[in-house]
């Protein structure tokens, strides 16, 4: 129990000063909102009224402070331009983009997995080395450049799957996936290599292990020793690693979506960025902070289950 408080005493930190950077900075941006509402043509003091009516001219401490003591209470704000609510405008697009980040995710692991074990189970051997090539080759490719290439392959070249757009689960399975898959795969070919060079050392080192070496006097399979008592002790690294890679995926959704149409809350910040839209800016970005430092905690939790030794040196931390 103490490990789980200090950890949710290091989110809230964490959350307060991501929130407080962010206001700053958004009050600091080039442009006034105020003329974008108004209009450039419009006087100054249609200007100004517009400024006293959304409380820009207040001091920034004062309008921090009622910001975050509105995202305590569910008050998000509303959106200076379209007036929609902050808060709806995030959570309707929210699942497109926490649906695009599961699929790049498990596509990930799909790679990272069998390529960690193959690359372990013979260090140096021909395997490894076209696995090590591979990967190099995938990860020196920005998600932005591997989305391009991937488009012009299998949508312009084989016209296997859409280029652009997106379909709601609503339409069927297989008509929400399908314009999904070359999004998730954009941001999947990026990241697997991460999650595999960190479980090809992990394995490595846990094949050498004395109970390992018991299991095969046994008569154990390879693939059964590999699966069953060594993937286990290999993963506690590569865990960790997925709550690290939330923010990557959240920055690499942001291009993503741009580039694909995706309607997700990587798409709305652009669009509020384009429009000089502070409130949001800062109500994305507070978003993508709640989702990651929420995604360590429940990380933090499972490496905790995982290996009962965190959990002893967490607590007296």
């Amino acid at each position: 129990m103490n490990y789980l408080i200090k950890r949710f005493q290091r989110l809230l930190i964490v959350l307060g000063v991501v929130t407080l950077i962010t206001f700053l900075l958004v009050n600091v941006l080039p442009g006034d909102v105020a003329y974008e509402i108004a209009g450039m043509d419009s006087s100054e003091e249609e200007v100004q009224e517009i400024r006293e009516e959304l409380g820009l001219n207040r001091p920034v401490l004062i309008r921090y402070v009622e910001w975050v003591t509105g995202i305590f209470t569910g008050d998000w704000g509303t959106s200076y331009i379209s007036d929609e609510d902050v808060w709806e405008a995030i959570t309707d697009r929210f699942p497109v983009s926490f649906e695009l980040m599961i699929l790049a995710q498990i596509l990930a692991l799909l790679l990272a997995i069998p390529a960690g074990m193959i690359s372990a189970f013979r260090p140096n051997g021909r395997g490894d080395r076209i696995i090590g090539t591979i990967a190099f080759a995938s990860v020196s490719m920005p998600s932005f450049m591997t989305a391009i290439l991937l488009i012009y392959f299998f949508s312009l070249h084989l016209g296997w799957l859409p280029a652009t757009g997106y379909e709601p689960l609503s339409e069927g399975l297989w008509q929400n996936l399908r314009p999904m898959i070359l999004p998730a795969l954009s941001l999947a070919l990026v990241e697997w290599t991460i999650l595999m060079r960190t479980l090809r050392v992990e394995m490595i080192a846990v094949l050498q292990e004395n109970y390992i070496a018991l299991a095969r006097a046994k008569g154990m399979s390879n693939l059964r020793i590999l699966l069953v008592h060594a993937l286990r002790p290999s993963s506690f690294s590569m865990i960790t690693l997925l709550g690290l890679q939330v923010a990557r995926l959240l920055g690499g959704t942001i291009i993503i979506e741009q580039i694909f149409g995706i309607p997700g809350v990587g798409r709305l910040l652009i669009h509020a960025v384009y429009t000089r839209d502070f409130i949001v800016i800062q109500g994305c970005v507070t978003f993508f902070a709640l989702a990651f430092v929420t995604a360590n905690f429940l990380v933090d939790i499972a490496y905790a289950w995982l290996d009962p030794r965190v959990r002893t040196r967490g607590a007296h931390g």
